[in-house]
C-alpha cells in the first residue's frame, strides 16, 4: 500500500498527502491520514474562477464567521477541492484567520495539481491552498474527476455521523458535485445570492425548474437554500442538520 508523504509550502506550512490508485482502495487508505473517524463532515463545493468580485467580501465573512466556527465547534472534518482559488482559498484562509484546528482536506486529480517545488503537470494545473492539512491526490487529469471521490471520502469519514454539502456559486463541476451528494444521501445547502449553480438550485426550489439538472436534486428532498446575507440562518441550519443526527446516532449506542 502506498504511504502518505508531506507537502511543504514556501510559507512554511505543511500538509499530509496521499495518492490512492482506485476509489475502492479508500477504505484501507484513509486510516493513514490519522483523522480518527467517525466525525461530522462538511463538504464545500462551488465557484473557483467564476466568483464575481462583489461576492468575495461577503463570502469571506460567511466562511470566517459561520463555516469555520461551526466546523471547529463540532469537531468536523471539512473537504473541498484543495486549490488556491475561489471557495477553496476562502475555506483555507478562514481556517487560518480563526486559528481553527479542524482537518481541512483537499481532494483533486493528481494530473492537475501543481505541487510546491515541482513542475506543473499541465498548463491547466492549479497550485494547492497552503492552509489545508491534508490532500488526497486522486487518479485523473481532468477537473471533475474528483467529484465521486469527494462524496466517497465524506461518507467514509462520517460513517453514519452527520454530513452536509455547502454549495456556493459553481459551474459545471459543481452540478456534478451536487448529484454525487444526492447519490450519497447527503443534505445540500445552496447559498442563494452567490450566483450560478447555487442560484439555479434556489430558483428550482421555488418552482422554476428551467434547468433540468436541478430536478433530480430538488426531488431528492435533500436540498434547501439559505441566502448569502443570512449568516445566522446558515449557522442554525448547519447545526440543526449536524447536531440532530449526532444525537440520534449517540442515542443508539
Amino acid at each position: 500500500m502506498q504511504k502518505t508523504f508531506p507537502i511543504v509550502f514556501p510559507e512554511g506550512s505543511s500538509a499530509v498527502a496521499f495518492q490512492p490508485k482506485a476509489i475502492a482502495d479508500l477504505e484501507m487508505a484513509l486510516p493513514q491520514l490519522d483523522l480518527h473517524p467517525p466525525r461530522p463532515v462538511i463538504v464545500v463545493v462551488g465557484g473557483a474562477a467564476g466568483l464575481r468580485h462583489y461576492h468575495v467580501a461577503r463570502l469571506h465573512t460567511l466562511f470566517s464567521k459561520v463555516l469555520a466556527p461551526v466546523a471547529e465547534a463540532l469537531g468536523a472534518i471539512v473537504i473541498d477541492g484543495g486549490t488556491d482559488t475561489g471557495v477553496m482559498r476562502m475555506m483555507g484562509v478562514a481556517r487560518h484567520w480563526t486559528k481553527s484546528t479542524f482537518p481541512l482536506i483537499g481532494v483533486l486529480p493528481v494530473g492537475v495539481a501543481a505541487l510546491p517545488n515541482a513542475c506543473p503537470p499541465c498548463t491547466e494545473a492549479a497550485i494547492l491552498e497552503s492552509n489545508h492539512t491534508h490532500f488526497v491526490l486522486i487518479p485523473g487529469s481532468n477537473w471533475g474527476d474528483d467529484s465521486p471521490w469527494i462524496a466517497k471520502i465524506a461518507s467514509l469519514l462520517s460513517r453514519g455521523l452527520p454530513s452536509i454539502t455547502i454549495l456556493i456559486n459553481g459551474g459545471e463541476i459543481t452540478w456534478q458535485d451536487a448529484h454525487e451528494s444526492v447519490k450519497a444521501q447527503r443534505s445540500i445547502v445552496a447559498i442563494a445570492g452567490s450566483g450560478r449553480a447555487a442560484d439555479a438550485l434556489t430558483a428550482a426550489l421555488d418552482g422554476n425548474r428551467s434547468d433540468e439538472r436541478a430536478t433530480q436534486i430538488v426531488e431528492s428532498g435533500l436540498l434547501q437554500s439559505v441566502n448569502l446575507e443570512h449568516q445566522d440562518k446558515l449557522r442554525e441550519v448547519m447545526q440543526q442538520i449536524l447536531m440532530q443526527k449526532v444525537e440520534t446516532v449517540r442515542s443508539r449506542e
